[in-house]
């Protein structure tokens, strides 16, 4: 990448055809306060990890193709990459925001782009050149993610190897100086998945036995940890409505058999109970825990559904 002499805030900002215009730091660019203003009123890095989370199962697609590593030699690169497509259509979504030209969005009233890289640099487009931009970076070994509000002034771009596009990167110089952090590192959910060996997860995976039987195997492995929904239809890959048959009184029984209790958020009771261990379960996480003094409610939750 060619080296890059970067011009500082109040010099004019070259290698433009936009009109001549000051480089502005952050706190004399009242676009870029107005809105870090409107995205003050919510937990960002909240909804961001949310939003990647729900990106990286699109992409996965467990429900169909049995996936659940992004990293996995089963995912080519270019799907990987697909990640921040996704993502600035679940960002909009989760924010409440439009989605318009030539940016990605509107956000009091100021254009911005949505940007994410699962590498070092994102692909600023021409369009978006000093314009203002999210920049969210994704660290899939880390299991973890940070975003920053930048203006991607063209003075603070990589001029060589652009796309024929006009896609450039950001100086890292430019980011640490001059652009506004969102939130710091933050965690992503880990897949339960991950957590199982090679052969438990072959065995979790296969085709045979029957799904009830995987998806108990796949209980009884990952014992006090919260199964969301996407991990139910990653194992019942291919069938007909897996989370039914997680729910039911069947597979309950069988569990309990092995000295296993299922916990399903969808059910009060499931969330009381979970509640009074200390475990937050949503309305669409099962967790597997030990059965006390090897009691076992035959109830049949039906009767707590919202």
């Amino acid at each position: 990448m060619a080296r890059l002499v970067l011009q500082q805030p109040g010099e004019i900002c070259t290698n433009t055809d936009l009109s001549e215009h000051l480089l502005l730091s952050p706190e004399d660019d009242s676009q870029l306060q107005s809105v870090l203003g409107w995205l003050a009123d919510f937990p960002v890095g909240e909804m961001y990890t949310e939003a990647i989370g729900n990106a990286v199962d699109y992409v996965l697609d467990g429900g169909r193709t049995g996936r659940f590593d992004l990293l996995s030699p089963e995912v080519h690169p270019g799907e990987r990459a697909s990640v921040g497509a996704k993502l600035e259509y679940e960002v909009l979504r989760s924010f409440g925001l439009p989605k318009t030209k030539p940016l990605d969005t509107l956000i009091s009233d100021v254009p911005v782009d949505i940007k994410a890289t699962v590498g070092d640099n994102w692909a600023i487009p021409a369009e978006a050149h000093c314009q203002l931009c999210i920049c969210t970076q994704i660290q899939l070994k880390k299991n973890r993610h940070r975003s920053w509000l930048v203006r991607t002034h063209r003075s603070w771009l990589y001029r060589g190897r652009g796309n024929n596009d006009g896609k450039r990167g950001l100086a890292v110089h430019a980011r640490e100086n001059w652009s506004v952090p969102l939130y710091d590192w933050t965690d992503l959910p880990v897949n339960p998945l991950r957590f199982l060996t090679g052969d438990q997860a072959s065995r979790v995976l296969a085709k045979k036995p029957g799904q009830m039987r995987r998806l108990l195997m796949m209980f009884g492995y990952l014992e006090g940890r919260i199964i969301p929904r996407s991990v139910i239809l990653t194992v019942g890959a291919g069938k007909d409505d897996p989370t039914r048959r997680a729910r039911g009184k069947e597979i309950r029984e069988a569990a309990a058999r092995e000295g296993l209790t299922l916990l399903c958020g969808q059910w009060v009771e499931s969330r009381e109970a979970a509640a009074a261990r200390g475990i937050a379960l949503g309305p669409g996480d099962w967790i597997a825990l030990p059965t006390d003094d090897g009691q076992h409610n035959e109830r049949d939750p039906e009767s707590d559904l919202f």
